[in-house]
């Protein structure tokens, strides 16, 4: 992924600072810039809230196919989220810290903004029906199993899995496309 442009670069450390996230946060998760998809397609609406859910065309069609091919095993795949703009990313963690929780355990399980991978447009959060909940126990679902096994046909992987070098939880919901 290429760096974001200078001027963005400056408007980030404006929201890191107002966010209070550390000026090394990048450089000690590992992590590097994620710019925000340019162009968008929807591929349906959320289960829990309805909002539509974007991704960038060619992580679209690799959904569509590998939803497809679930569909075809019997299995349900739920797009719970996709494209998030570094704007929402801040939202979110403002939301977050304004109900009490500290930033250290917020950025354990949020990027911070301009470093997720949903600004792209490739990520999905997945669930099923039975489980859409963001939390670990996705990974004890049928659904799960069957992305361990197939997603990668699709272009699809799990982004942060146990013991991941950038410091962020566990999140068997998170798929990323990076194409095949």
């Amino acid at each position: 992924m290429s760096r974001p442009r200078n001027s963005s670069r400056v408007a980030l450390r404006r929201i890191w600072a107002r966010l209070g996230i550390p000026a090394d946060y990048a450089r000690t998760r590992r992590l590097i810039p994620q710019r925000e998809a340019a162009r968008l397609v929807a591929i349906g609406r959320a289960p829990d809230d309805g909002k539509i859910i974007r991704l960038a065309p060619r992580a679209a069609a690799g959904w569509r196919k590998m939803h497809a091919a679930a569909a075809h095993d019997g299995i349900v795949l739920l797009p719970l989220s996709g494209f998030r703009s570094v704007p929402r990313q801040a939202r979110i963690i403002r939301r977050k810290l304004a109900a009490g929780r500290t930033l250290a355990e917020i950025l354990r399980s949020v990027a911070a903004p301009g470093f997720s991978e949903h600004h792209t447009g490739r990520a999905l959060d997945l669930g099923s029906p039975e489980h859409i909940e963001l939390d670990a126990h996705f990974a004890r679902t049928a659904a799960f199993r069957w992305l361990r096994r197939r997603a990668g046909e699709f272009g699809f992987r799990l982004s942060y899995p146990r013991g991941n070098p950038h410091g962020i939880a566990y999140e068997p919901w998170h798929w990323c496309w990076r194409s095949r």
